[in-house]
């Protein structure tokens, strides 16, 4: 195969090249800074220098390809305007597809987010599930999957889209907080009680691999997520117990730190300083996410290796290897 990866100097994209690298597909990256991507050269990767808002570099990037793997996105960042956030997180999803289909370029792998779902009231949820979408980056991310559609349906390309759920495993440093936190026995706030699931890198890897290349992915969403849902108490507890160390026993309450949370977005987003407490860090433990990955099981074969304890172990040695826990 010849293929397109976005964002693959990020966590998930540098994963999903290197092992479409490694299977013999010939490999191509779109990244913003070259210098950023030197282990994606050294890896056989072709790189291609520009961003997605760029219609010239979208052009190059998809110029003799099969399949586009669309990971790229804005990510939750402080003092971003939410115009920004729509123009990398939809309109530049419509782009790439327009120029996809220009290049002929079989298929587009969109990846979305079961953020989409908001709060699972009743999980588990699965791709019918209602769409509440709770911040920005939420909101643009399940407009992107609308443009996508509609882009799909106007030019005939075959779009597939992803909604992975919270990623984890070596290299991944969104999770680290909840690791340490876990492992250094910090208080949990709220009862711990609500739902939470992961997805394990390799895993989800092959789910997208699956999506590309498997003729009954086209033009359907999937969600993508490991074989195990555990509350959040119970996830805390197994990385401790991986870790050697006895589970926290304490919880606090919420809304203090909710509280604070909107006083440090008000003080700090304006300024474009990163506020230490996000209120949609409080929400983590507040909201369930359980969700059913039946549909990808029968569809396109998904099914996750990488049970939770062992990837909590890959996860917790790859951190102290580094020096980050």
């Amino acid at each position: 195969m010849r293929v397109l990866v976005t964002g693959a100097t990020g966590f998930t994209g540098g994963h999903l090249a290197r092992a479409l690298r490694s299977r013999g597909d010939l490999v191509r990256a779109l990244v913003r800074d070259s210098s950023r991507a030197r282990d994606l050269s050294a890896a056989g990767i072709e790189l291609v220098t520009g961003d997605l808002r760029d219609a010239t570099a979208l052009t190059r990037a998809v110029a003799d390809t099969d399949i586009v793997y669309h990971v790229a996105a804005m990510y939750r960042e402080a003092g971003v305007s939410a115009d920004a956030y729509r123009a990398v997180n939809a309109v530049a999803v419509r782009c790439l597809i327009e120029s996809a289909a220009a290049a002929r370029v079989r298929r587009v792998v969109h990846c979305s987010t079961v953020g989409v779902h908001g709060d699972v009231e009743h999980p588990p949820a699965n791709e019918d599930a209602p769409l509440r979408p709770g911040d920005v980056y939420q909101r643009t991310k399940l407009e992107g999957e609308q443009l996508a559609r509609e882009a799909a349906d106007r030019l005939g390309i075959e779009v597939t889209i992803v909604r992975p759920t919270g990623i984890y495993g070596p290299g991944d440093r969104r999770l680290l907080k909840l690791f340490r936190a876990a492992v250094r026995r910090f208080p949990i706030l709220g009862s711990g009680e609500i739902y939470y699931h992961l997805t394990y890198i390799d895993d989800l890897i092959e789910g997208f691999r699956l999506c590309g290349e498997q003729p009954a992915a086209a033009n359907r969403t999937y969600i993508l997520a490991g074989g195990e849902v555990t509350t959040l108490n119970e996830l805390v507890a197994t990385i401790a117990d991986v870790a050697g160390v006895a589970p926290p026993r304490w919880h606090v309450p919420v809304w203090p730190f909710w509280a604070a949370g909107a006083v440090c977005e008000a003080i700090c987003v304006p300024l474009g300083i990163e506020p230490p407490i996000y209120r949609r860090r409080v929400d983590f433990y507040t909201k369930s996410r359980a969700f059913d990955i039946g549909r990808a099981r029968r569809e396109i074969g998904y099914a996750p290796r990488v049970g939770l304890r062992e990837g909590i172990r890959r996860t917790l040695d790859w951190y102290r290897e580094h020096g980050w826990l």
